[in-house]
């Protein structure tokens, strides 16, 4: 059972969001990804540059990202053009595409990780079985965004899911693309997900002329 805020117990607690940033995360934008890449290239830090990269094209949740196995980045002895995965949240398929600085930077990482398709591309530090955990994954992003002079409260995992979904709908208004690509079983998530507003419609409306 829950408390009423007027019960006496609740007068001196604490808000459980006090203090905190709570809502949709900002998106990265171009220069700032070339910011978060500078830092982990300088680092020498192969496993977080493929990761930040594979983030930011395939717009997956964290749970998602995480548990991506070798085999479905890789073909052969090449990183694939194209990958699809099953969504933990809806369980159902969603692709990606890989464009060729990822595919770069994927195959330093699995050139120096090794392993089989079998395993996960990101393991964890605790079990080499197991895979990198949300937990480790959000901490990662939390110290890239920090790097670069961000205020990690305003960015987090959603905010690498968000950034080129929000720099193709920036680029083309179409919102159809966008849920397809983020894996949206409705349009409207797809709506409140991006954060598109009166403003945006009136935008795209203004540019078509009849």
């Amino acid at each position: 059972m829950g408390h009423s805020q007027y019960d006496p117990v609740m007068q001196n607690r604490t808000a459980w969001n006090s203090g905190k940033m709570v809502g949709t995360k900002r998106p990265l934008t171009q220069k700032q990804i070339w910011a978060v890449r500078f830092f982990l290239d300088r680092e020498e830090r192969l496993r977080d540059r493929a990761l930040f990269d594979l983030a930011i094209d395939s717009k997956l949740r964290g749970c998602d990202l995480v548990k991506i196995r070798i085999g479905d980045v890789v073909a052969g002895a090449e990183i694939r053009t194209r990958s699809i995965v099953i969504q933990q949240k809806t369980g159902r398929p969603v692709q990606f595409e890989l464009t060729a600085d990822v595919r770069a930077s994927l195959l330093a990482w699995l050139e120096r990780r090794g392993g089989t398709v079998a395993d996960y591309a990101f393991p964890s530090r605790v079990d080499c079985a197991g895979h990198l955990s949300t937990r480790q994954y959000a901490r990662l992003v939390d110290e890239w965004v920090t790097a670069i002079g961000l205020r990690r409260t305003e960015y987090g995992t959603h905010s690498l899911r968000r950034t080129k979904a929000a720099m193709i709908y920036k680029a083309t208004g179409n919102l159809r693309a966008i849920q397809i690509l983020l894996g949206h079983t409705k349009i409207e998530n797809t709506v409140r997900y991006l954060g598109v507003d009166i403003e945006d419609a009136l935008t795209i409306a203004e540019r078509t002329e009849i």
